[in-house]
């Protein structure tokens, strides 16, 4: 039975949010231990942990896939599915070009230029898992903006085997390397780089327990995107919305994983119990029905709220990864949430339409940091370098207030270093 709190806010909270999902001194060490093995031996170590993870055993010339193998995969994917994937590539190509930003240089005044240079990095590596759901969006999410971006090496990893879809994916999405690697073990290959995987400057993608481990060690070495936690969604409803719908969207989360978390606010008491009968009666006829029923038994939950107003402020102090609004004045209301790392609006913009061919990007923060995340845009894959250019009389008229500021923070040799510019010499 799924937990109704009824005006209980603390109790809600408490139930659906997951702060301490990285606090696994288990998960450490073992992590830990895979680092230390990465950096020493490189492609010896990776392939141990591939054999022993992966139950794969694989020498290092058989990670990178080839071209034949990518002319291959064309051959066996579905014509249907290739078309949707060519459409979810230009859908997100087509909004991350909304997000580039431009170098710009200002005269501020006679003598005076600043101004901001935006480059793309220089290699990325982006990691999609595999398992009984190959993340095969995952990778357009992921390479696409990166591309935009004008980013020029885009490495993926991903755990053997490979099905021709990832492939194809990744080449659609102008992936430059795909190897196959998978786990901690790849993340580490990819920050520190081995004999066969070249190291990256950035490393985005999702990954399970042992991959956000793996990145939060990494960062540092390389930058990243993220650490991604349980996945989320957070639904507003009123006594307008439809229970299939909402039950509908609830499970489409739930079957992620067995830890992610499915909740709905709501001012109707009557919408609350029919949805948890839609969610009995829908769960049944799902594949990974197993995963759902474990994940809405230990982490669904429903809160009953005054009015919408208060359903609202719950959910920005929750901050979840997705929030839905399927009430009366949608629209009007969704302005006020501001806490959430997507806003689907309505009772036709369910949370998968984010996933796969919106164009929006559906790696979101999880666990409450959509209070200081982003998505994964273009802007995550650019760096920004500040340009500073005075001449000599533009200097002049600003030295000794820079003289004045070193002085007065003990600081002498960078006083010296805009006087020299001006004071002569001393005699020796």
């Amino acid at each position: 039975m799924i937990p109704i709190f009824d005006k209980d806010k603390a109790g809600f909270i408490a139930k659906v949010r997951k702060d301490g999902f990285l606090d696994n001194k288990e998960v450490y060490d073992i992590v830990y231990k895979i680092m230390q093995d990465i950096r020493k031996d490189k492609d010896k170590a990776l392939m141990q942990y591939t054999g022993k993870f992966d139950k794969t055993d694989i020498a290092p010339e058989d990670m990178l896939v080839t071209k034949e193998e990518i002319k291959k995969a064309y051959k066996e994917i579905d014509k249907d599915l290739l078309k949707v994937i060519q459409q979810a590539v230009l859908n997100v190509a087509t909004y991350s070009i909304k997000q580039k930003e431009k170098s710009f240089l200002w005269n501020k005044e006679e003598g005076v230029k600043i101004g901001q240079k935006v480059t793309p990095l220089r290699s990325v590596g982006i990691y999609i898992p595999g398992g009984t759901a190959p993340l095969i969006s995952s990778v357009i999410m992921n390479a696409v903006p990166a591309y935009v971006a004008g980013v020029k090496e885009i490495v993926m990893c991903t755990p053997p085997p490979l099905e021709a879809a990832r492939i194809v994916a990744a080449n659609e999405s102008h992936v430059t390397k795909i190897y196959r690697a998978g786990g901690a073990q790849a993340i580490f290959a990819m920050a520190f780089g081995t004999e066969t995987i070249p190291k990256t400057d950035k490393i985005t993608g999702p990954g399970n327990i042992y991959v956000a481990y793996a990145k939060k060690m990494a960062y540092g070495y390389c930058g990243i995107d993220m650490v991604a936690g349980p996945s989320e969604i957070m639904i507003i409803a009123d006594e307008t919305a439809n229970p299939r719908f909402i039950a509908a969207d609830m499970l489409s989360q739930a079957e992620h994983d067995k830890l992610s978390i499915s909740s709905l606010l709501t001012t109707s008491k009557k919408l609350a119990k029919e949805v948890i009968k839609e969610i009995t009666v829908q769960a049944k006829e799902l594949e990974r029905s197993d995963i759902i029923n474990e994940s809405i038994k230990n982490n669904a939950a429903i809160y009953i709220g005054q009015d919408i107003t208060e359903c609202i402020d719950v959910l920005n102090e929750c901050a979840p990864e997705h929030a839905e609004i399927i009430t009366e004045n949608a629209e009007v209301y969704s302005d006020y949430i501001t806490q959430a790392g997507a806003v689907f609006v309505g009772p036709y913009s369910p949370e998968p339409l984010g996933d796969y061919l919106a164009g929006p990007n559906h790696t979101l923060p999880t666990a409450g940091t959509a209070r200081f995340f982003s998505p994964l845009g273009v802007y995550d894959f650019m760096k920004k370098s500040s340009v500073i250019q005075y001449d000599k009389e533009a200097l002049k008229r600003a030295y000794k207030g820079i003289s004045l500021f070193a002085q007065c923070e003990g600081l002498d040799a960078h006083a010296n270093a805009v006087n020299i510019r001006f004071l002569e010499k001393k005699d020796e």
